[in-house]
């Protein structure tokens, strides 16, 4: 018997077929794992808790920074502002006093600001000092002379100096227009006041940079209660100071004289 002649184009089916078969193979490979974390929460949890520690206001979403924040411009102006007094009255120099008055009138303005912004977002906001601001005024009320002097430009710088950038990062992450306008103002005030405090010439810098480069235990935020009847309203300007409320940065004093390294 003749053998039969092979059939023609079955080995260009079989090829054509391996190329189907790897096509659909790469395609379940890419399209898998696509489909497999869908169904996935969040590792970390950073989106859930995102949304379970902001809420909803007529002003736009209030986040935990944003109420951190609020506590924090408030308490603040709890322990500057009679900080700044005793620098009017305690002060040996000019620029010392005008640091003072600078304190004084910014957080006069800053704290009526945040007491409204506080009530219109509803936030509870402290009305004494913490304990770490309690014993700084309890060390500038016991101080005199140049002594006083130096613990004022320095304890006051350090939480100045603190608090700068955590304004900078609320102002460009808040999504809320009232805290927005908030730390509008509280960028203004703080950096009037890091510059008065460093023209008194009392600030001692290597010292600064060390307690800055150590972070505080972060203050956790108070519970909120968003405000049922909340109407939107547009954010206050911040307010413009007079001029007999507007002062020239004073001449800087005389450093304290540099110490001497131990042998």
């Amino acid at each position: 018997m003749r053998p039969r002649p092979p059939v023609q184009g079955r080995g260009i089916f079989s090829g054509t077929g391996l190329i189907i078969v790897c096509l659909a193979a790469t395609l379940a490979a890419l399209v898998f794992p696509i489909w497999s974390y869908a169904d996935r929460a969040d590792p970390t949890g950073s989106v859930n808790v995102l949304s379970a520690q902001s809420v909803s206001t007529a002003y736009g979403p209030l986040s935990a920074q944003d109420r951190d924040f609020i506590v924090k411009v408030r308490l603040a102006g709890l322990w500057e502002l009679p900080a700044g007094e005793m620098a009017e009255q305690k002060g040996t120099t000019a620029a010392v006093q005008t640091a003072g008055r600078h304190l004084v009138d910014g957080h006069i303005a800053l704290d009526s600001r945040v007491r409204t912004v506080a009530t219109r977002l509803g936030v509870p906001v402290p009305n004494v000092p913490n304990a770490q601001q309690q014993q700084w005024l309890a060390t500038l009320s016991t101080a005199q002379g140049q002594d006083f002097d130096r613990e004022f430009a320095n304890i006051v710088r350090l939480a100045h100096g603190r608090v700068f950038s955590q304004v900078a990062q609320v102002r460009a992450a808040t999504q809320n227009t009232l805290v927005r306008a908030l730390a509008d103002d509280a960028n203004a005030t703080v950096l009037d006041h890091i510059k008065v405090l460093e023209a008194t010439g009392y600030v001692d810098f290597a010292t600064l940079a060390r307690q800055l480069a150590t972070t505080p235990a972060p203050v956790a935020s108070p519970p909120v209660v968003a405000p049922a009847d909340a109407t939107p309203v547009a954010p206050e300007p911040a307010p413009t100071p007079s001029p007999s409320e507007t002062y020239a940065l004073p001449p800087a004093t005389a450093d304290p004289a540099p110490v001497s390294p131990t042998p």
